[in-house]
């Protein structure tokens, strides 16, 4: 029979892996601006103290979280850049053949 306490520390970490996906959905549905803003912010109040050690390392995952997003969101507007700058094919025929 199971004992109580790895039945709860089972749930505990079942809740913790819960709340961290919930907390990377919530940052795929920003905006870049909305995520740099929250960033900023997250980065502001490490730096003040104003937030417990243990708050400070939840927020500074939030943060690291957040910088990916970021980056992810710069890839792919950086690959729609190269898209739209890459020459056409035909046009690039007519150039060459003039």
């Amino acid at each position: 029979m199971k004992s109580v306490k790895s039945v709860a520390k089972k749930e505990k970490v079942k809740v913790k892996n819960m709340a961290k996906n919930k907390q990377k959905n919530d940052i795929g549905k920003l905006g870049f601006e909305e995520a740099i803003k929250e960033l900023g912010s997250i980065v502001g109040k490490i730096e003040q103290g104003q937030i417990p050690l243990q708050d400070s390392l939840k927020q500074y995952e939030r943060g690291m979280a957040l910088i990916k997003h970021c980056r992810g969101i710069l890839e792919k507007a950086e690959k729609r850049i190269e898209k739209i700058s890459e020459p056409d094919e035909k046009s690039q025929k007519r150039t060459d053949s003039e």
